[in-house]
């Protein structure tokens, strides 16, 4: 399904949209891909919801991406024997007994916090609400003392900014939840809380190629690591709700910026989530400001922006779906917006593939061309042209409807499924068709190709093609 702009809307599925209908409204108001949260999902939920995804894929003719998020090892404190307020100033310890906790004393079964964790660290409780830092540390305990107070209840999260914790990003849960969207074969998987790119490694090391991996940036380590992180991951996510927590709250937009362009730089799919419409969850309209938040993604370049309680949870599931794709389009229709996202363009990599995506995009430019219509099995000729950020259309054709789902959250790109081409004049004339039956082109009109050849043979663009849409096109 052709879309009237270049960045790509993903929708999270929860109780206000977990049904075929909503999936479809959803869809159909601007949709690209669906969310699920797995830190609320159970395996057969996600089994029906990935059905039901599909069914409406299969319904209206079109490739819809499912991206299943990982809950990640979230740190909490245990229980508390009742709710608590920490005065700014006093001293509390956590510790690694199982008794409930008190004003004095803080459960924490975490043992590798213990291990990692110095002098002088920083301990957020209650996102952020509640701040400490730490007066000494041992295997057992750490005395710490209360800079910003605030009321303390069982099992709130734990977020610590300076820290680097010796876990794996994937937990016992991950793995099982791991294994069950491999199973029901969605398309991406979002790894939470990464701190190294030999998180992202271990991870691909486990789907072996049957899914992209997404890595979430969440945490100060992550920044520290991210040119590799960005290297070993298929995509990125800036998850601005625990960032926000970890980080000054002032240096989340620069951030937020600096991944999108180093994203860019690397030719990897970027996402801005959290809290971009946040008050459609109970209002039909939102904010000026979150209005504005969402221009500022679009704006910066990045691939898609995402909902989460929004559509998961939300009153105006689909109100908020509509106003995102509202913006996106008028946004890219602003006189400013193609000379900030030229002001970012990076060189090509020094390879055939690369030199020749550049040259189409240049090209089509200079020639006026309706589109640039690139062949893929893999993909990777579409994140190419997409990393270019091109003044046309992208219409990507491939014979693998895995490729075709997976693409689903690319910058400007369309995706058709198609047989591989028999030959070059094959691959012109179903180009050509396929522009003029979408509406990229009309006759007369022209249009650039990049395909490989031989036809078929994954990771061979060497060819560069201008061609005329004819009438028996």
């Amino acid at each position: 399904m052709r879309r009237d702009r270049n960045t790509k809307i993903i929708a999270t599925l929860g109780p206000a949209s977990s049904n075929p209908d909503a999936i479809r409204r959803l869809f159909k108001a601007g949709a690209d891909v669906f969310r699920i949260n797995m830190s609320h999902t159970s395996g057969p939920a996600l089994k029906d919801l990935v059905s039901m995804i599909r069914s409406v894929e299969l319904e209206l003719k079109t490739t819809i991406g499912i991206l299943a998020d990982l809950q990640g090892p979230k740190i909490r404190i245990g229980e508390m024997a009742k709710t608590v307020t920490l005065e700014e100033g006093a001293t509390v310890v956590l510790d690694r007994s199982s008794e409930p906790g008190d004003a004095s004393r803080i459960p924490l079964p975490h043992p590798e916090v213990f291990d990692a964790i110095t002098r002088q660290s920083t301990l957020l409780i209650n996102d952020g609400k509640v701040r400490l830092h730490v007066q000494e540390a041992d295997e057992e305990r750490i005395e710490c003392i209360v800079d910003v107070g605030g009321e303390i209840s069982s099992r709130k999260g734990v977020n610590l900014p300076d820290v680097v914790i010796p876990i794996s990003a994937l937990t016992s849960k991950d793995r099982e939840d791991l294994e069950a969207a491999l199973n029901e074969q969605v398309d991406w998987i979002a790894l939470s809380f990464v701190q190294r790119a030999q998180d992202i490694i271990d991870t691909k090391e486990l789907v072996a190629g049957r899914v992209g991996v997404l890595a979430k940036i969440e945490k100060p380590a992550a920044l520290n690591d991210l040119d590799n992180i960005l290297a070993a991951a298929d995509a990125i996510m800036v998850a601005r709700g625990d960032l926000g927590v970890e980080l000054p709250l002032e240096l989340v937009p620069g951030k937020q910026m600096q991944i999108v362009r180093s994203a860019r730089k690397h030719g990897k799919p970027v996402v801005i989530a959290t809290q971009m419409l946040e008050s459609m969850i109970e209002s039909p309209v939102p904010t000026r400001a979150e209005v504005s938040d969402v221009a500022k993604a679009v704006f910066d370049g990045a691939d898609a922006v995402m909902l989460s309680a929004e559509s998961a949870v939300g009153k105006y599931a689909k109100e908020a779906v509509a106003t995102m794709n509202r913006i996106a389009i008028a946004i890219e229709g602003e006189e400013a917006y193609r000379g900030i996202i030229d002001a970012q363009h990076h060189e090509p990599e020094a390879t055939t593939a690369d030199a020749i995506t550049a040259a189409a995009s240049q090209v089509a430019h200079t020639i006026s061309a309706t589109c640039i219509a690139c062949y893929t099995t893999t993909g990777s000729t579409a994140l190419r042209a997409a990393r270019e950020r091109p003044d046309r259309p992208i219409l990507v054709l491939t014979p693998s409807l895995a490729t075709a789902r997976r693409l689903a959250f690319v910058w400007g790109v369309t995706r058709i499924l198609t047989e591989d081409a028999k030959g070059a004049n094959d691959l012109v004339n179903r180009a050509c068709g396929q522009a003029k039956k979408i509406g990229f082109a009309k006759v007369d009109d022209r249009i650039v190709i990049t395909a490989g050849l031989p036809v078929g043979t994954p990771g061979t663009t060497n060819l560069l093609r201008i061609a005329r849409v004819h009438e028996r096109h």
